[in-house]
């Protein structure tokens, strides 16, 4: 098949209800994730947490259910409505925060669980009313990856997020590192919730200490095959993909990046062929969250052409996007890596 041939249309139901944690957090729970003895705010960030999904177990938020014409409009939450989960690379945030998700007692549509990447997508294929219309409903919205390198982006989310928390919704978050602050391997929680600015009151933080083992710079790509290798893989791989890299950057600019995921549907294994390096930045952020897509997926990721470790240039690895380009790299020369197999079958 070919992804250049797919053009996705996905009703807005979808785009909601496919706000859940990634396949490869699936399993994971409070009781799978492994702390640190010698890091006590490990456990206590088991233990907080689960108190916190506990106590969430009450009345639905203001939007859900059937509109009543003589309800009283619920009073403003007093307090901390979210927690934000401060720690390093490595620590198991997004473990806990997947885990936070399968503890809070409601059903699935119930509670969200998403990207700051994917939060922004929805509000741009649903328009910003029906985004807060449809979400107000939920008791619970995770976001991992809460960017902060886009102040336009920053102030769209913390103004739906104010919106919900009025409708009774609670929030839980992990952030990414500012610009300038990459070689930190954290963002701190004073740092975050002055970026959020009124938000700040209505999350707690709670830091998760640990060793940053995961940053270590570039990880090595592995060497790209030929062409031929990579057409014969494709054509003796079921529910592979074939294309040439150059026509599917192209093909991108076309499907809302909210699409991406159902781009990817049915798909086992993805080839591609020249790849080169991304000629600008706009057609890198695409790639950027196709390269989310298709890791959630865990879709092997078979090339000819370039490494992935040259895929952005010196200035889009010291700009502003950079901690994108770093986690699109690391996932994509990690699907490389499980693609070698279809070589090799």
């Amino acid at each position: 098949m070919s992804l250049c041939a797919r053009e996705p249309h996905v009703p807005a139901e979808r785009l909601v209800a496919e706000m859940v944690p990634p396949p490869r957090f699936d399993s994971v729970r409070f009781g799978t994730y492994l702390p640190d003895p010698a890091q006590p705010s490990q456990a206590e960030a088991v233990r907080i947490l689960g108190g916190f999904a506990a106590g969430l177990g009450g009345a639905t938020a203001a939007g859900a259910g059937k509109r009543r014409w003589f309800a009283r409009k619920p009073a403003a939450p007093s307090g901390p409505r979210g927690m934000y989960l401060d720690g390093g690379y490595g620590v198991g945030k997004t473990h806990l925060l997947a885990s936070l998700w399968h503890a809070t007692p409601a059903a699935p549509e119930r509670k969200a669980f998403g990207t700051f990447v994917e939060l922004t997508n929805l509000v741009g294929a649903l328009g910003f009313q029906q985004t807060v219309q449809t979400l107000s409903g939920h008791r619970l919205l995770c976001i991992d990856e809460f960017e902060l390198d886009d102040p336009g982006d920053t102030v769209l989310v913390s103004t739906l997020l104010g919106k919900l928390v009025d409708a009774g919704v609670a929030l839980a978050a992990t952030s990414n590192t500012l610009p300038g602050k990459l070689g930190e391997g954290r963002f701190a929680a004073a740092d975050f919730l002055r970026e959020i600015q009124g938000l700040a009151a209505h999350f707690r933080p709670l830091r998760i200490d640990g060793e940053d083992y995961r940053h270590r710079g570039l990880p090595e790509a592995p060497d790209p095959f030929t062409d031929d290798e990579v057409t014969r893989a494709a054509y003796r791989t079921k529910g592979a993909s074939l294309d040439d890299f150059s026509s599917l950057l192209q093909h991108l600019a076309t499907v809302h990046p909210s699409r991406y995921g159902a781009l990817c549907d049915d798909v086992e294994a993805v080839c591609l062929t020249d790849v080169q390096a991304v000629p600008d930045q706009s057609t890198a952020l695409r790639l950027v969250v196709l390269a989310d897509r298709l890791y959630d997926r865990e879709v092997p990721v078979l090339t000819s052409g370039v490494p992935f470790d040259r895929l952005f240039s010196e200035e889009m690895l010291k700009g502003g996007y950079r901690k994108k380009y770093f986690r699109a790299i690391s996932r994509l020369t990690a699907l490389a890596r499980d693609a070698k197999a279809l070589v090799e079958a």
